[in-house]
């Protein structure tokens, strides 16, 4: 994976398999596709906040360094410290993943800089994998050839999970960090903490800090 200037380092639980599809398993699908794939492409992809859009994005770019193959994941909620000139010489990896595109929606700067990775990764053949929190048609970008062609390849949109679904999800995050959290503890989390997956998947952090120091397992107390 392409080493930035900046200290961006992929979250350690940001795998597919770390990630609950419910009813996401056609993306998912899709975007393990992508992040594999050596034929050129762009993919949108939308969601509210906490739907897994940068879980997904960083799940690519884990799974295509996986197979050797030169990538890079950018953030541009953090654009106080990222600028366009971050995305110069990118457009030769394999695979470019850019969370939070519509951020940046009327900067000319970084639309200038976006369309010139566009650019550059088709001729070199790469794919661009960007989320945003609305469908192209609903980012209104100054350089309409730049907003045509990030619009050009499929868009899909992460469905919002169940109070069932939720459960699983948090389980499986669980999981994956070496932790049993029985399915009446797991309830007792979602009835206590906001809807939202990231502030119940930041709950489970900090438990998971405090149960391995203590050295007991999840229960309610």
């Amino acid at each position: 994976m392409r080493q930035l200037a900046l200290d961006l380092q992929l979250a350690d639980y940001a795998r597919f398999d770390s990630y609950y599809p419910g009813p996401n398993d056609v993306v998912v699908r899709a975007l393990r596709e992508v992040a594999l794939s050596p034929a050129s492409q762009i993919i949108w992809l939308w969601g509210a906040q906490g739907s897994g859009r940068s879980h997904l994005l960083q799940a690519a770019v884990a799974a295509a360094a996986d197979k050797d193959q030169s990538c890079a994941w950018l953030p541009l909620s953090d654009s106080v410290e990222i600028t366009p000139a971050m995305l110069d010489g990118m457009g030769s990896l394999g695979l470019v993943c850019i969370d939070d595109v519509d951020l940046v929606a009327g900067n000319p700067a970084w639309e200038q800089a976006l369309f010139l990775l566009y650019e550059d990764l088709c001729e070199h053949k790469g794919r661009l994998l960007v989320s945003a929190s609305a469908a192209p048609a609903n980012v209104y970008y100054s350089l309409r050839d730049l907003a045509s062609r990030l619009a050009s390849g499929p868009t899909w949109k992460l469905k919002p999970l169940s109070d069932e679904d939720r459960l699983a999800a948090v389980q499986l995050r669980a999981r994956w960090r070496g932790l049993d959290l029985p399915d009446d503890t797991g309830h007792y989390l979602l009835r206590r903490v906001e809807r939202g997956n990231l502030a119940l998947f930041g709950m489970l952090d900090a438990l998971d800090a405090a149960a391995l120091a203590a050295q007991r397992k999840l229960t309610i107390p």
